[in-house]
């Protein structure tokens, strides 16, 4: 007999706390009338448990936040990604626990569950694509299953797609099959099929407000640990680059923190309008490209939420860099670029704005005066990291992707050297410097040392970044 871990509901809808009860065996789970229940409420934990692991550690490696505190990965900023980190151990051990749980789900539990629902399969199999596809966006490449050989990103995407094809055939609410859909073309995006990207986009850019996403639970322990980074401690732990200030928090608590955790986007309509666009750059359409990125303004991001909030409490009190503006100053996005205003807020005058799910620099008068294709690509690399920004993407649109651990290794034989080597472009500047900025001593005014999305349209022939090139 096995020893099973069970997840008790205690909200509606909601992740939950964990119990390991030595005493509840597997044949005893399967045959509770609500297992399949239970389990699916123990994936959907089990997925915020991952995401908090992707978006800490990626967005940390990328462009978007340096570590301003202590409490996070020392070298990842730099950056510095070595196999041997329990870091980039403990993001995989999390995707390998939301793989294995999907699958035992699929395997076991559903099958023996006469009661369990159309939608749990189908959950149950969103669960394990979206598992597959943390893998191949994120690392070198990983096993697709315990103790199994590592497959490379393009090996774990198209996996992916089948698992999203159940999942879409199992469902029957209309809002999370057009989610799916977008994630099947967001994987062929990755997979350079410009083809099916656009077909999957296509299908879903008229449900202007779809958004799918991942629930915390911060009373039974899972809080939204990018929350806590960005607002909820008091020292300021992960602090934005000054040109993305203006985005910074995504997520925020008001009253009790633990009660107040906000939902992290896993999918939303965004992304079909920016993958439309990039898709007609590559065919050389600027027309089509920059008609869909006003409609993407115009269409969904006019109508995203926006709070107010009191954020005088911010300080930008880290630690490891002093000089973070905290009152309003021109950013200028690199050397000989002109300054801009209204990238750093000054917290303590008013309330700031919030954009909860989506938001952008990037307004009309910008896509116009876009004068040929490398233009357009470079306002849609900059809105897919405003878009995004704390939700674990830039790092995979930089081209960075994780080893597979030491530990992993050592514990499978299937894993051969070449998965233990990370990815880091040598476009990508080492030494803190996709981080680094310098603060004029009159002005205040912030100079960037790197426009990364610069960077990456120079770059865009590389097989690194920009898969539609």
């Amino acid at each position: 007999m096995k020893t099973v871990y069970i997840y008790i509901t205690v909200l509606f809808l909601t992740l939950t706390a964990c119990v390991d009860n030595p005493n509840v065996t597997e044949e005893d789970f399967l045959e509770n009338n609500n297992s399949a229940t239970s389990w699916i409420v123990g994936i959907k934990r089990q997925l915020a448990l991952t995401m908090n692991e992707i978006v800490i550690n990626s967005e940390m490696v990328s462009d978007n936040y340096f570590n301003n505190y202590t409490l996070y990965n020392k070298v990842y900023d730099i950056p510095q990604i070595d196999y041997t980190d329990i870091d980039g151990n403990s993001m995989q051990v999390e995707i390998g626990a939301l793989r294995e749980m999907a699958e035992y789900a699929l395997e076991t539990v559903l099958p023996s569950d006469p009661d369990a629902t159309a939608q749990q399969w189908s959950y149950a199999y969103f669960a394990k694509a979206y598992a597959l596809i943390l893998s191949g966006e994120n690392f070198t490449g990983l096993p697709m299953n315990s103790n199994g050989e590592a497959y490379s990103p393009s090996e774990l995407l198209d996996a992916s797609l089948s698992y999203l094809d159940l999942a879409i055939e199992n469902e029957s609410d209309a809002e999370t099959i057009s989610a799916y859909q977008l994630l099947k073309s967001r994987v062929y995006r990755s997979l350079g099929d410009r083809a099916n990207a656009k077909s999957f986009a296509q299908t879903v850019i008229s449900n202007t407000s779809l958004l799918f996403t991942v629930e915390f639970d911060g009373t039974n322990g899972v809080p939204n640990e990018i929350q806590n980074a960005t607002f909820t401690a008091s020292e300021n732990r992960f602090a934005p680059l000054p040109r993305l200030d203006f985005l910074d928090p995504k997520f925020f608590d008001i009253g009790t923190a633990a009660e107040d955790q906000k939902p992290m986007s896993l999918a939303k309509v965004e992304e079909a309008y920016l993958i439309l666009a990039e898709a007609y750059t590559a065919e050389n359409n600027l027309e089509m490209a920059t008609a869909t990125l006003h409609d993407l303004i115009d269409n969904v991001l006019s109508a995203r939420p926006v709070m107010y909030l009191d954020d005088s409490e911010e300080l930008r009190n880290g630690t490891n860099r002093q000089d973070y503006p905290t009152t309003a100053v021109d950013v200028r996005f690199e050397s000989g670029q002109e300054f801009r205003s209204g990238y750093v807020l000054d917290r303590q005058a008013d309330l700031i704005p919030v954009y909860t799910v989506s938001g952008t620099s990037v307004s009309h008068l910008a896509i116009d005066a876009a004068e040929n294709i490398d233009d357009v690509l470079y306002l849609i690399y900059l809105m897919r990291q405003e878009i995004f920004i704390s939700e674990g993407r830039r790092s995979n649109d930089l081209g960075i992707k994780f080893p597979v651990s030491q530990t992993e290794q050592l514990n499978n034989p299937n894993i051969s050297d070449e998965f233990t080597v990370p990815v880091i472009p040598s476009f990508i500047p080492l030494e803190l410097g996709l981080d680094d900025f310098t603060v004029d001593e009159t002005t205040g005014n912030v100079t960037m040392l790197y426009d990364m999305n610069r960077v990456l349209v120079v770059n865009k022939t590389s097989t690194h970044v920009l898969p539609f090139n």
